[in-house]
């Protein structure tokens, strides 16, 4: 698929999506917006294995802490600044993938996988066995960030139509963002990462230094998109540091195409619509979704993304051939 077209495409799902609120109905905004949500925390994770080649089985920790710094730190607050709550969540994202990514990039392989889990479970078992901050009920919030300046409310996500659009910029920027990193020199050497280490290692590249940079600002934007998820719901507990949330991340990139940031996007929508869709066929819906996944991995390697070219493909084919064989009109 030409880039060109690519772009065009992309540009189109954009605009489709600002005007959503215009006509679609309050459960399906809402249902929306958690798709952005889960489309951004994937997208953070498509920079460790897509790009960077860091199997990460503990992202979701990164998650879990974005939003249990805007809950922790705002639970019995009346008013919640988003100046201050959202880059408190940030920060705090940071500082521990910091902390776990400086420890978890001096090993590779399995390994990796292993002590990405083991972190994850550390802080999921601390939140949940902890009476300070809820245990396993977690902690409620009454209230969504507001942006104020002064006495001013230029921005109140309390309502739902300002909160999709918040989320829909978030990604937008987050998305921006990646791309610009990834086409400067730093994007060249991590994908180069992931081709072949040794080289770059021998062509005299700091690995380490990059590897843990890209760790850190994939765990700084998985800590956005739990500070968007637990403003949204107003609820944060420690399901959202589980395994069980690393893998979903992990099967929307698989399914939408590692490596490509519009991927985990399309991959966040297929997996959300069936898993409110699967459920309706069979009690075991999870046996389907896994094998949906498995399906995936074995005949598309790289994503649902990966038919695309190949449509368009068969499209200018068909339109070729439609030219040089116009149709035959008959004679009156």
């Amino acid at each position: 698929m030409p880039v060109r077209t690519r772009y065009l495409s992309l540009l189109a799902a954009l605009l489709l999506l600002i005007l959503f609120p215009l006509f679609g109905s309050s459960f399906y905004i809402g249902l929306l917006t958690r798709i952005l949500i889960l489309a951004l925390f994937a997208m953070s994770l498509d920079l460790l294995i897509g790009y960077t080649g860091l199997v990460s089985f503990g992202h979701a920790a990164f998650f879990g802490i974005g939003g249990y710094a805007l809950a922790i730190c705002f639970q019995d607050a009346v008013v919640i600044h988003l100046w201050q709550a959202l880059p408190l969540s940030l920060i705090s994202a940071a500082l521990a993938a910091l902390v776990v990514g400086w420890i978890s990039i001096r090993t590779s392989g399995i390994y990796f996988i292993m002590i990405t889990l083991a972190f994850a479970q550390m802080f999921f078992y601390f939140f949940f066995e902890s009476p300070r901050y809820g245990g396993d009920d977690g902690i409620f919030l009454f209230f969504k960030p507001v942006l104020m300046i002064g006495a001013e409310d230029i921005l109140h996500l309390d309502r739902e139509n300002n909160f999709y659009y918040f989320v829909l910029t978030s990604l937008v920027s987050s998305y921006l963002f990646l791309t610009m990193i990834l086409r400067a020199p730093f994007g060249k050497v991590i994908t180069a990462i992931k081709a072949n280490e040794h080289r770059v290692l021998a062509l005299g590249y700091p690995v380490n230094h990059y590897k843990l940079v890209s760790f850190v600002i994939a765990g700084t934007l998985a800590g956005l998109a739990g500070f968007l998820e637990g403003a949204h719901s107003g609820y944060v507990n420690p399901s959202y540091m589980s395994w069980h949330e690393s893998g979903i991340a992990i099967a929307i990139v698989v399914l939408g195409g590692m490596g490509t940031l519009y991927g985990p996007i399309l991959g966040a929508f297929i997996v959300v619509l069936l898993q409110d869709f699967l459920p309706s066929l069979t009690d075991h819906w999870q046996l389907l979704f896994g094998g949906i996944v498995i399906s995936v991995a074995l005949f598309l390697p790289h994503g649902l993304t990966s038919l695309l070219p190949q449509i368009w493909t068969l499209f200018k084919a068909r339109k070729s051939s439609s030219v040089i064989n116009p149709p035959e009109s008959d004679d009156d």
